[in-house]
């Protein structure tokens, strides 16, 4: 008899459920218990568990490294995903596998590599990859020297943190001064360049920042899958274009993704994202985690999850190819169930817990609607997210 999988995800994004739903309807028809642990009590990653705990609060990554190999031997988890303190983690990979966990994480060198964008971008760039003109700025002073650089050249400057995930901290610069306009309707990404000038010279510390030019639409996000022998076995666009979304397996894109993959010794999934400067893509972002939006690849036939756990587990999925690529869709925003008691509590019957109804309390995740109607085999789909970067953990 076939074992049960165990898989645990700690403090990861409300879109994973649906990583969970893919796993546990794999085509291998193999039993998965998922355990999460999160410190929000009302994450939906929690309700979606099959066990499931509130994290300790205040650890340092090294106090978290412990508790996680602790964790792992307690409850026998075959298989962790980790996203908080990952880089950290895949550090320790030979103490978790010696209480037999597999770690579904690049190692730690292409962690690193891809934590600091500054190192990544020249990194990359000495593989013959293009990435935007960039400057790192610590200072009001650089600032101004890197904003008056990329509009000499016509661009809109933007910056964000050089190390950090998604798009917190990212803010497009204006000349235009602060106004009532800036106060109507939404909340905008653009700040004026005298406000934050001003900001950084009162600021008890520098900042670390990378400053570029805004880039363009379409962003294409290409989500991979790689063997620890280095060999890719998936490597699926997904296209972002305003509200619409899709899916591609051009070369421009798949190419430059598989020789960074292979390259840098990005193991398991990762996602690396592309957009435009002019009529040329430019590398944005290397994410060294499975993508919020990866689920959306069931559109094209594929269940990137379960395909990655075996290759953790040390057995070979083969090439995963989607046998169709789906229609265009966009993203609408649907209920998700949260835990109506207090935590920890685990699911004493995985058939009972199936059963139990969707709408006890609900958040906001994402589901797919079809821009229009899809061929008879693209309908069998997944929800989907509103982008690849989650706002909430």
């Amino acid at each position: 008899m076939v074992s049960r999988v165990r898989v645990w995800l700690n403090r990861t994004y409300a879109e994973n459920v649906f990583f969970m739903d893919q796993l546990r309807r794999n085509p291998c028809g193999r039993a998965v218990e998922i355990h999460a642990t999160h410190g929000d009590a009302d994450s939906p990653i929690l309700a979606a568990a099959d066990a499931a705990a509130l994290e300790p609060e205040g650890l340092s990554p090294a106090a978290y490294v412990e508790y996680a190999l602790d964790q792992c031997a307690r409850h026998s988890i075959d298989v962790f995903v980790p996203v908080l303190h990952q880089a950290t983690l895949v550090e320790h990979r030979e103490e978790f596998a010696a209480v037999g966990t597999a770690l579904l994480a690049p190692p730690a060198e292409a962690v690193h590599t891809f934590q600091d964008k500054v190192i990544a971008y020249e990194a990359v760039e000495k593989l013959g990859i293009p990435a935007p003109p960039w400057w790192r700025v610590r200072t009001a002073d650089e600032l101004i020297v890197a904003v008056d650089a990329l509009e000499a050249d016509g661009h809109k400057a933007c910056f964000k943190p050089a190390s950090g995930a998604g798009g917190v901290g990212f803010r497009i610069i204006t000349r235009t001064p602060f106004s009532l306009m800036h106060l109507n309707g939404f909340p905008s990404p653009y700040v004026p360049l005298d406000m934050v000038v001003e900001a950084l010279r009162q600021a008890d510390e520098p900042v670390d920042w990378l400053v570029m030019p805004r880039l363009e639409q379409p962003e294409v996000s290409v989500d991979c899958l790689t063997g620890p022998d280095g060999r890719v076995r998936m490597a699926v666009g997904r296209t972002k274009n305003g509200r619409r979304r899709g899916f591609t397996l051009d070369p421009q894109w798949i190419e430059p993704s598989r020789l960074l993959a292979e390259s840098f010794g990005l193991h398991y999934l990762t996602n690396i994202q592309f957009r435009m400067l002019g009529d040329e893509p430019v590398l944005m972002d290397v994410n060294t985690r499975p993508a919020g939006g990866l689920h959306q690849l069931s559109q094209c036939g594929i269940n990137a999850p379960w395909a990655a756990v075996r290759l953790a587990l040390g057995e070979e999925p083969g090439d995963v190819v989607p046998p169709f690529l789906g229609q265009d869709y966009t993203v609408v925003a649907g209920p998700r169930a949260v835990r109506p008691v207090s935590l920890p509590q685990q699911r004493a019957e995985l058939d009972v817990a199936a059963s139990a109804p969707e709408s006890v309390v609900s958040t906001q995740t994402t589901q797919t609607a079809q821009v229009a109607p899809a061929p008879q085999s693209a309908q069998t789909t997944q929800a989907a997210q509103t982008s690849d970067s989650p706002l909430t953990v």
